[in-house]
């Protein structure tokens, strides 16, 4: 199995975070599960990637060429495929995963997620799709989530395709155990 990672090219400011994503690249790299994301070295990208390295895993990430040209690239990785743009990345990593997981980041990590999570809706791919909830940090998504639901926005089976969860075990166990709604306008 190959996950793709979203997560902040920052570490946070709570150490909850850091020890949370090494905790979870050891893990999946433990249980032979490979992690894609997207090529830096910085932030929790950087953690998730030397953890997962560190145990023996597999790390492939994507960059583009305007990040790799400000070297923030990882060198260290299994394999490195420099795209030429966001869009060319976000497309490779789809294709390379089996699955997808948003860690604690900001408005690009929201970005990445929020599209692949639409992409689920609309039947473009049937692999799960969750939020690594490290100390509630996104807590408050699923409550706006829940009020988008309310208003008549949302229908409950795509929060419903949504995998909340906070330890590397319930993810893994969640991603095996998946099984994707029927597309939106099947």
């Amino acid at each position: 199995m190959k996950v793709a990672i979203y997560c902040g090219s920052a570490e946070g400011n709570s150490p909850d975070y850091v020890n949370g994503v090494k905790a979870l690249g050891e893990y999946l790299a433990r249980q032979g599960v490979d992690v894609v994301y997207g090529g830096g070295k910085v932030g929790l990208m950087g953690v998730i990637a030397n953890s997962a390295l560190k145990a023996g895993g597999k790390v492939i990430g994507v960059i583009p060429t305007h990040l790799e040209s400000k070297e923030i690239a990882h060198t260290g990785l299994t394999e490195l495929h420099v795209v030429a743009n966001m869009h060319e990345r976000k497309a490779k990593m789809s294709e390379l995963a089996d699955a997808f997981v948003a860690l604690p980041g900001g408005v690009g990590t929201l970005e990445e997620m929020f599209e692949i999570w639409t992409w689920g809706q609309l039947g473009l791919h049937d692999k799960p799709c969750a939020f690594y909830n490290i100390n509630g940090f996104y807590d408050p998504l699923f409550t706006m989530v829940e009020s988008m639901q309310k208003a008549g926005f949302v229908k409950q089976s795509y929060i419903d395709m949504i995998i909340n969860v906070n330890t590397p075990e319930t993810l893994v166990s969640a991603f095996k155990n998946y099984q994707a709604p029927l597309a939106k306008w099947s």
